[in-house]
Formats: structure tokens, sequence, C-alpha cells
């Protein structure tokens, strides 16, 4: 039995649209998430086998390949959520979302500041790769990370919350090479309800880290 499966997206395929075309929305979540998933469960079986064998040859490919089609896997299944054709504007109290606000406001200094920082550090990404926003819990601020394939350049034990991917089979069918147009557009569909939510369950959760005194 496969050990990672391919989530539902939790809207149809024209839910985002005109920021995100449906034709995108289907082979980004059919095609490429799949591929990821099927990526990690493959490399899983072929570590059993390493395993099982006692052969450690191709150890140093493996553990890479799981790093990044399992950091694939996770930061998809965020991000289909962290999206909503409802979404869009800021984070405000009046829609029960003050903590993050507050949050954004003290770790960035003002939401437009945020705002322009993960929109350079996703746009400006060498290759492929994410913008995040993400919660890191040895200081329990904010922090903005540029995370190049999928998993690399990430302080460890970052929590991930907000992830604008920056990939080209991400935009490509409809912004053509414009990616910072396609960032830009990213901002009207973000559901903050869903990042105010992932928020509390890192602050949650951040005790069970082990962490350097």
């Amino acid at each position: 039995m496969a050990t990672y499966t391919l989530p539902e997206l939790p809207y149809d395929y024209a839910a985002l649209a005109p920021v995100i075309s449906p034709e995108i929305i289907e082979l980004h979540h059919d095609k490429h998430h799949a591929a990821y998933v099927k990526g990690a469960n493959d490399t899983l079986e072929q570590l059993a086998e390493a395993r099982d064998k006692d052969q450690w040859g191709s150890i140093n490919g493996l553990e890479k390949n799981l790093a990044f089609h399992l950091s694939g896997h996770i930061l998809h299944s965020i991000y289909w959520h962290n999206m909503t054709g409802e979404g869009g504007g800021e984070p405000l109290e009046k829609d029960g979302v003050g903590e993050l606000a507050d949050a954004i406001a003290e770790s960035f200094g003002s939401f437009a500041k945020f705002k322009a920082q993960l929109t350079k550090a996703s746009a400006t990404t060498q290759g492929s790769g994410w913008g995040v926003l993400a919660y890191e819990p040895v200081t329990g601020r904010l922090i903005v990370e540029q995370i190049y394939d999928h998993q690399g350049n990430v302080g460890q034990g970052s929590v991930p919350i907000l992830v604008f991917d920056a990939w080209e089979h991400a935009f490509y069918l409809q912004y053509k090479n414009q990616k910072v147009d396609f960032i830009e557009a990213m901002w009207q569909v973000v559901n903050w309800q869903d990042v105010a939510k992932r928020y509390r369950s890192a602050q949650e959760r951040a005790n069970n880290l082990l962490l350097a005194p």
C-alpha cells in the first residue's frame, strides 16, 4: 500500500479563474503533484529494498530523491488550501485573523513590507522554487524563505504556512515567462483563513520541537 496519496482539490478546476486557469490547475494537480506522490512512494520502496539487501551504493541519490519528492508533495498539499476564489486582500481583525495580521506586522514592520518581501523572494527564485511564509520556532516569529526546488535553502524546523509556487509549471501556460505577473496575481486568491489556521497550529506545536537552549 502506498504511504503517500494525492489529496483531492478543495475546489473545482475553475475555482481560481481568472487568476489561475482551469487547465493549469488540472495539469498542476493531476500530473505534477501526482508525480511527486509517486516519486516519494517509489523512493521508499527502493530504500526498503536497499535495507533488505544491505546494498547502499545508491543511498545518496535515494535520500535526495526522497527529500525532493516528499517536500514537493507537502508544499503542494499546502498550496491548494492556501488559495480560494473568495480570497485576497490582507488579513484583518474583522475577518477573524487579527492574530496573524499582528504577527505579520511585528515580524516585518507592516503588511505592505511583508508583501513586498514575499513577492520578491518568490519572483526572483533562481530556476525552480517557492516563496514561503514560515513560522520559525526558535524566536516564534514569521520569516520569508526562498526555497530552491522543493527542499533547498530552508531553515530547519520552520513551518510553512503560506506558499507561492514559482515553478514554471504553475503559471507558464497562462503567464508565459512573466513570473512576476503571476506572483502579483497570486495575492488575489490567498486564503487568509487557512494561513491563520496554520499559524495557530504551528504555534501550538512549537514546544514539541527539540531546540537548543
